[in-house]
């Protein structure tokens, strides 16, 4: 167990967050070498109807999502199913005849896009911004919001055919940007096995890890445990908020085409947590053993050259870090902004889901919560100084 006076702090830091209405509501969970040393959860799933969050409250993962993705590819690199030079175009092809944008003029590419570049985030996909790349890439996912509720809903085969032809910000594997990747990753993933990607999750990853709580729609039985979302009203207090977002539809009340492997996953702390635990036992649960240890070992190292880390290091408050398989890894921990150790790694999500796992420390934590554009705020971060001082 922590010291009691860490515990004290963790949940007295949790309740000011709380009063300071920068969140509505959150469970945080520490585990230490295999064994759970704190849980708390403090605040409302639902603020109007006073609805307690609880252990087994749902949250949207939106970005958390993309290390399940990597895991996936990981399962099909290891049976000989895919090579991560692969062009991309092998599995869709509206990633043949690649362009790239140069000095405002789109050009044909140096090479295609491949596995290893959507892996790592080098592939010249973005999510939007400037630029003839930029807006084509908003332009399809807006199409995709506004598909989400009609007759021919964009499936996740055709967002990725469609995002193929859409020009790349940079040359395939020479430089970094936060971007649709994942959500390519998980069109291949339909392209080797002909399963849907929600059906091969399932069958690979969330039922031999007892993920009884995970996928990509909540079904109506348990919809009353899902996590309404909030967001700040420019008066120092919170309001709800339900748009939906990068293809997501927010209420997850439906089966959807679009299996978004870059965000689309709702999931539980503790089925979190047994995600997070396989990568922990170098890829066995259980006994079982889904990934080797070599694999494991590959998936959550840095993979960024020199020049690529330019990219990533524009990310302010992740200096310290590399990125790999859809990853922060820590390379350099007095650069952090934050207490942590050499190859801790993890991700977060668009409404704050977080979790790290430092192999060095035998310690997990895992952070839920759903605040529009949070991603690694502040109170996560005062959680995990808390707990890793105390090591």
């Amino acid at each position: 167990m922590l010291p009691p006076n860490k515990t004290n702090l963790l949940i007295q830091t949790m309740k000011a967050s709380l009063a300071n209405q920068e969140i509505a509501g959150a469970n945080f969970l520490v585990i230490k070498d295999g064994q759970e040393v704190f849980y708390h959860e403090e605040g409302f799933a639902d603020l109007e109807a006073g609805r307690p969050i609880t252990r087994d409250s749902i949250f949207r993962l939106y970005s958390m999502t993309k290390p399940v993705t990597a895991v996936s590819i990981m399962l099909l690199m290891e049976r000989g199913e895919i090579d991560l030079f692969d062009p991309v175009s092998r599995y869709i092809p509206g990633f043949g005849s690649p362009l790239v944008e140069n000095n405002n003029e789109l050009v044909p590419a140096g090479r295609e896009v491949n596995i290893h570049d959507l892996l790592n985030m080098t592939s010249g996909l973005g999510y939007g911004g400037a630029g003839k790349a930029g807006q084509q890439t908003a332009a399809l996912f807006q199409e995709l919001d506004r598909r989400l509720n009609g007759d021919q809903p964009m499936s996740t085969m055709e967002f990725a055919n469609r995002l193929g032809q859409v020009p790349l910000s940079f040359e395939p594997g020479s430089f970094w940007q936060y971007g649709a990747s994942a959500d390519v990753l998980g069109a291949i993933v339909e392209a080797v096995t002909g399963m849907r990607f929600g059906a091969f999750l399932q069958q690979e990853i969330f039922a031999p890890l007892e993920m009884k709580d995970t996928g990509f729609w909540v079904p109506e039985p348990k919809r009353d445990r899902l996590v309404k979302t909030y967001q700040d009203d420019g008066k120092d207090s919170l309001e709800r908020y339900a748009g939906n977002h990068l293809g997501i539809h927010h209420q997850m009340d439906r089966d959807p085409a679009f299996e978004s492997g870059g965000a689309g996953l709702a999931s539980t702390i503790d089925d979190a947590a047994k995600f997070t635990t396989l990568l922990m036992n170098q890829g066995s649960f259980k006994g079982d053993r889904l990934l080797t240890p070599r694999t494991v070992q590959y998936l959550t190292s840095p993979a960024l050259t020199s020049r690529q880390q330019k990219g990533f290091n524009t990310w302010h408050t992740l200096q310290g870090h590399s990125y790999g398989n859809m990853m922060r890894i820590m390379t350099d921990p007095g650069k952090a902004g934050f207490l942590g150790s050499p190859g801790e790694y993890g991700w977060d999500g668009w409404l704050g889901a977080y979790f790290a796992n430092s192999p060095q420390d035998g310690l997990t934590i895992l952070f839920m919560v759903q605040k529009k554009d949070a991603g690694t705020m502040a109170i996560t971060r005062k959680l995990r100084n808390i707990v890793f001082s105390s090591l």
